[in-house]
């Protein structure tokens, strides 16, 4: 032993247990001191949270964290021009029929294929970079539950929690975008407000 393990009561292996017995002095160790609110789920006994065996219990008052993964953007300029060429031989943009209006679509088979329309949920195009984000990157076309936005607008009003699992986004991130997107609209009541105002 050095003069260090000595002094801290350890030895060679690092073992912490005689450093245990010298501060009790009985050679057991007390457990620590429990307070507040795990002092009260302690002394109610952990109620059974359908957890299976082998994860970690969510802690009380916790919403449970999202088991999907993050959206994924590809940006255009990453993609090599045997890449960009290779995409357009394998899926050609002509050559087959997709809905051109929403009465064309209302009828279609569900989930819906066509991923190039713009109110498909599997994918986002920007307008000017063209980079492309896969809202969904862990699921195939397939298994998703709701594809089509304007069939998520046509069946009404829904909470936050709803839209955010829709569209693979946190409830505060929705909350933000609708706030956004009231505040241009009122916007544009204003200007609308102004032109009659003028003319």
């Amino acid at each position: 032993m050095n003069e260090n393990d000595e002094s801290s009561g350890r030895g060679h292996d690092g073992n912490v247990a005689a450093q245990a017995e010298s501060d009790t002095g009985t050679g057991t160790s007390a457990a620590p001191a429990i307070e507040g609110s795990l002092a009260l789920v302690a002394a109610l006994g952990s109620p059974s949270t359908g957890v299976e065996e082998g994860t970690q219990p969510a802690r009380p008052g916790r919403r449970r964290r999202r088991e999907r993964r993050r959206a994924k953007t590809v940006s255009i300029r990453r993609l090599s021009k045997a890449e960009l060429l290779r995409g357009k031989l394998e899926y050609p943009e002509t050559g087959y029929w997709k809905p051109r209006t929403r009465a064309d679509c209302a009828g279609a088979e569900r989930p819906c294929p066509y991923v190039s329309c713009k109110y498909h949920l599997y994918l986002d195009v920007h307008p000017l970079r063209g980079s492309i984000k896969l809202n969904f990157p862990d699921l195939e076309v397939w298994e998703m539950s709701e594809t089509c936005a304007l069939d998520v607008a046509d069946r009404g009003g829904i909470t936050l929690e709803e839209v955010g699992e829709i569209m693979n986004l946190t409830r505060e991130r929705v909350r933000q975008v609708e706030t956004t997107a009231l505040a241009k609209l009122q916007a544009i009541v204003d200007v609308q407000r102004l032109r009659d105002y003028v003319t």
